[in-house]
């Protein structure tokens, strides 16, 4: 299965327990901010703000925590500091991760990303050594007891879909970004309800990993991840099925 889409469900179960930690929250509050900073407060002339608000209301973020994270962007409130870093390095076995932060303090966020990669056997890099290597789309993962494929092709083609394939358990459907809120709502009229919904980084190609290599990769991705200021980490790992099963990770 490609990365983004095992990825994207091991985070998906993350994100249930991150939630209950605040610390879902907190990452969420903060995309709030800097699309409320950078397009304005108003969700319906700011599809940045309008998605990061919608990802908010998924995981039940106090109206009251979505209008002060706003407050903060706009200016309003003290708070709003933070600027977008992306850190680009490899993982065991020369995979590519990308890491996109959102830091009120580059100085010390740089170095404790650095001591992540180098910990699990991997080396942070410089600007653009693999960003080339990823496309930004709209990503959805729709068990595939949800749906029939021949009605999710219809329903998503039609909404603006590029593709849709069956990877493992799930349907993959991607979509450029400007097409997101086309599919999302198209699915939603249907009655599909996606597990994972999401604008994130595809790679072009990717890379297969042993089961060994694998747990490191995963480890570095959990640890990215777990990261106050990491909003999302992309890879170009490929893990096989038969690795899958072994490393439990299926």
């Amino acid at each position: 299965m490609s990365g983004h889409s095992h990825w994207a469900g091991i985070k998906h179960k993350k994100a249930l327990v991150d939630a209950k930690r605040g610390k879902l929250w907190s990452k969420l509050s903060k995309a709030i901010i800097v699309a409320a900073k950078m397009g304005g407060g108003d969700p319906d002339a700011n599809l940045r703000l309008r998605y990061a608000i919608d990802d908010a209301k998924a995981v039940s973020l106090p109206k009251d925590n979505i209008q002060r994270a706003i407050k903060k962007g706009t200016g309003e409130l003290d708070g709003g500091n933070l600027e977008e870093v992306v850190y680009e390095g490899y993982g065991a076995g020369g995979v590519a991760i990308l890491c996109e932060v959102l830091t009120d303090n580059r100085n010390r966020t740089a170095p404790e990303i650095r001591k992540i990669f180098e910990l699990a056997d991997g080396k942070l890099g410089s600007t653009g050594c693999v960003a080339w290597m990823f496309d930004s789309k709209g990503l959805f993962l729709i068990p595939t007891d949800r749906t029939n494929e021949d009605t999710l092709m219809e329903v998503a083609l039609e909404a603006g879909a590029d593709d849709v394939t069956v990877q493992g358990e799930n349907f993959e459907v991607t979509c450029d970004p400007s097409r997101y809120q086309e599919v999302t709502k198209a699915l939603a009229d249907a009655s599909i309800e996606p597990e994972v919904k999401e604008i994130t980084r595809i790679p072009a190609n990717t890379v297969d990993l042993d089961a060994d290599t694998a747990r490191k990769v995963l480890k570095l991705m959990e640890r990215l991840d777990d990261h106050d200021d990491v909003q999302n980490v992309s890879s170009n790992f490929n893990i096989p099925d038969d690795v899958m099963a072994e490393i439990g990770e299926a």
